[in-house]
This record gives C-alpha cells, sequence and structure tokens, in this order.
C-alpha cells in the first residue's frame, strides 16, 4: 500500500475554505453555548436547568432529523450551508440582546430563561440541517479515494474550534462579559456567511429528486439498520454519549465542587476537545483501519474510566487530565464513525444517513445533558458523573459481547480500494 499522505485533503482549496468555514461556525457555537450555560446557571442555581437547555435542542434536533435528511438530499448542499449560517446568525443575535444591561435591567428572571430556552429550541431545528448539510458537502469536495483523511481533517477541526471556543468562551465571559462575548460570536458567524460564497455551488447526485417523502426517509432508515458495522458503532456512541457525557453540568463543578470560576470552567471544557484533538491529528499519520472495531470498543472503555474519574476528583488539575483523557479517547471514535459512515454511505443518501447518525449520537447529548442534569439534581454532581461513566464501561463490555460484527471490524480492505481509485 502506498505511503499515507496526511495532507492529502488539505491540498483542495475548496476544502480549507469549508474548513475555516466550519471552524468560525463551530468555534462561535462552543462559546455561546459556554457562555450560555455559565448564564443559565448563574441566574437560577439550578443544574436542572441545564438539564432542561438539552431538553429544548433535542426535542426539534431529533424529530426534525429524518426530514432535513430528505431535504438535504434533494437540494444543492452550498446554498443549503449559507441559509443555516444565516439563521444561526439571528440565534446568536437574539442571545446577545437578552444579555444587555438594559433587558436583564427590565425583564423578569423568567422572561429571561424562557426566551432562552426558545432560541434554544430554534437553534435545535436549525442543527438538524447542519450536520446533514456538512456531511454531505464533505463528499463532494474531495475524490472518495481520500475520503478517510478528509473525514479526519473535518472531525479535527470542529475539534480545535470546540477546544478554543470553549477556552475563550470562559475567558471572555470574565474579561469582556457575557454580552459582549455573545456579540463576538454574532460576528463571526457572520464572516462565516461571507466566506461559505467562496465555495461554488455543488451537484446534487440525488438520482431520485422529487422522491416521495415516506419512500425516501424508510430507505435511509433501512440501509442504516440493514448496515450492521454503521449500526453497531452509532449504538455504541449513542449509549456512551446518553450516560457518560459530563459537559452539561461542568459549570456546577466549577463553580460549587472545584470552584475555580469562570477561566478554570473554560478550561475544564476546553481540556475535553483538546484530548480529543492530539488524538485525530495522531490518526492522520496512524491510520486506524487495522483491529478497527477492537479499537473502537478500547477507547470508548477507557473514556468510561476517564469519566469516573473525573466524577471521584476533588482536585482541579486531576480533574482536568481526566477530562483530557476522555477527549482523547472519544476522540479517536469519532474518527472510526465518521470514517464509517463516509465510506460505506451512498453519495445519493448522504443527507438521510446522517440524520439518523444526529438521531443516534448528536441528539444522544442534549438528552444525556437532561439526564445529567435530572440526576445531578436527584443525588448529587458527583455521584451522576460515577454513575454515567460505570454504565458507559457496562455498555461497551454488553455490545462488545452480543456484536461480532462491530468487534472484528477492520477497514484496511476498503481503505486500499478506495485509495486505488482515480
Amino acid at each position: 500500500m502506498a505511503k499515507q499522505d496526511p495532507y492529502a485533503a488539505l491540498r483542495i482549496k475548496e476544502f480549507n475554505i469549508f474548513l475555516f468555514v466550519r471552524f468560525l461556525l463551530v468555534f462561535g457555537w462552543s462559546m455561546q453555548f459556554i457562555v450560555i450555560e455559565w448564564q443559565v446557571y448563574s441566574i437560577t442555581k439550578d443544574p436542572l436547568s441545564l438539564g432542561i437547555i438539552g431538553l429544548m435542542e433535542i426535542i426539534p434536533a431529533f424529530s426534525m432529523a429524518l426530514f432535513a435528511g430528505h431535504i438535504v438530499d434533494q437540494r444543492e448542499k452550498r446554498n443549503l450551508l449559507a441559509i443555516c449560517t444565516a439563521a444561526f446568525s439571528l440565534i446568536s443575535l437574539g442571545l446577545f440582546l437578552l444579555t444587555t444591561n438594559s433587558v436583564l435591567e427590565s425583564w423578569s428572571t423568567n422572561s429571561i430563561l424562557y426566551c432562552i430556552y426558545g432560541l434554544v429550541f430554534f437553534g435545535g431545528f436549525l442543527r438538524s440541517f447542519f450536520g446533514p448539510t456538512i456531511f454531505s458537502l464533505v463528499a463532494l469536495l474531495v475524490p472518495k479515494k481520500i475520503y478517510h483523511n478528509a473525514a479526519t481533517w473535518s472531525t479535527s477541526t470542529w475539534k480545535t474550534a470546540s477546544v478554543s471556543g470553549a477556552l475563550f468562551g470562559g475567558i471572555f465571559i470574565g474579561k469582556i462579559g457575557v454580552d459582549k462575548t455573545l456579540c463576538l460570536v454574532f460576528i463571526l458567524v457572520v464572516l462565516a456567511f461571507i466566506f461559505t460564497f467562496l465555495i461554488k455551488k455543488k451537484p446534487i447526485l440525488n438520482t431520485k429528486i422529487g422522491e416521495p417523502m415516506k419512500e425516501s426517509l424508510k430507505a435511509g432508515v433501512q440501509f442504516v439498520f440493514n448496515n450492521k458495522a454503521i449500526l453497531g458503532v452509532l449504538t455504541l456512541d449513542m449509549i456512551a454519549v446518553l450516560f457518560g457525557g459530563t459537559v452539561a453540568i461542568l459549570s456546577v463543578f466549577a463553580q460549587d465542587v472545584l470552584k475555580v470560576g469562570p477561566e478554570g470552567f473554560g478550561i475544564l471544557n476546553a481540556s475535553i476537545s483538546m484530548g480529543s484533538i492530539v488524538t485525530m491529528f495522531l490518526t492522520t499519520y496512524i491510520p486506524i483501519n487495522r483491529n478497527t472495531g477492537k479499537k473502537m470498543l478500547v477507547s470508548v472503555f477507557i473514556f468510561g474510566l476517564s469519566i469516573i474519574a473525573f466524577g471521584l476528583s476533588s482536585i482541579f488539575w486531576v480533574s482536568v487530565l481526566a477530562l483530557f483523557i476522555s477527549g482523547a479517547a472519544d476522540g479517536i471514535s469519532m474518527v472510526i464513525r465518521q470514517t464509517i459512515l463516509q465510506l460505506k454511505t451512498p453519495d445519493d443518501m448522504r443527507g438521510r444517513v446522517s440524520s439518523v447518525n444526529s438521531m443516534f449520537v448528536g441528539s444522544s447529548n442534549e438528552l444525556g445533558a437532561f439526564e445529567s442534569g435530572l440526576a445531578a439534581k436527584l443525588i448529587g454532581p458527583v455521584a451522576a458523573v460515577v454513575f454515567g461513566g460505570t454504565m458507559t464501561l457496562i455498555t461497551v463490555v454488553t455490545i462488545g459481547a452480543v456484536n461480532p460484527t462491530l468487534r472484528e471490524l477492520d477497514l484496511r480492505k476498503e481503505i486500499d480500494e478506495n485509495e486505488k481509485e482515480q
């Protein structure tokens, strides 16, 4: 096999523009998430309110996912990304206005809180379109033989933006305030909107334009459930994220357990993504095509152990290290999942398959946020995190035992075949 070129996808100009746009969007979204989590808990001091944020996003994201996938497969992808970005800018503008002094002084706490929940709900609806659009656009920007390399760089860019957005979100809360930080998010999203138009319009590869929605959605769901490798990976990630997620209640740990303030809150959030970034960049040099399934299972098991360690820690830098390790393990599983999806999904079904992926994995983040917030309220934040990590370990062992297809998954043949294609 020819030597792997770790920068193959980066040699394509439009793909670099796409990565820049994605960085701006995720950086802004990540910073916005951090600021809103901090603001909501600051005005309510109720961990359940953080869980409600997750619930408000999952309801539209989950319920609209399949419909959004159908629309994405029927439409031109560049313009869809531009429309989604423009809508995102409206959310950012609304959140900025809700945190200005004039609103804080004249509106009741409940009124502000309900408006924030409303904008988060709108964001969940929007996110159901963002994921399938971005996933589909990647495959239109690079040749098939380097899909796995493009998936790695795209995911790495997302995580890089997440870590920097989380870090700067925490810093900016203390330095310039919540309202000015959200104003900055709005500016970044507008900039992303402008750069989107440097990408040319792409052809619609779906040969069944105008296909009835019922048949279209049924075909997408059947494809995922008939592919044991895809179904196994999505199921593992879904359950692990559902029970092992700690991001939603990190503000509780920052303010009440570790007592490290907004800067420490930003560092805790950033440490997760920093771990993912390190491993994802390494996978551009060290491919994950050998013993792929076993690597996936081991990485999620390590993720569960590190979550338990974080929950039990009362020392800030030990907590940071535990979250870093959890991010590193999660980064491996993310690269594996995205590589499998890119390699095994037909071009005319990318929107629908990505939507099913978002229903499994993306929505489990928000449902996990609700679970974490509710558990933290009922049994306390430490016990909630330890419980989640323990459930993750049980899930890995169970799926590894009952799903031999995932356990024995190896991508060497498929990646080698794609690299030979021109």
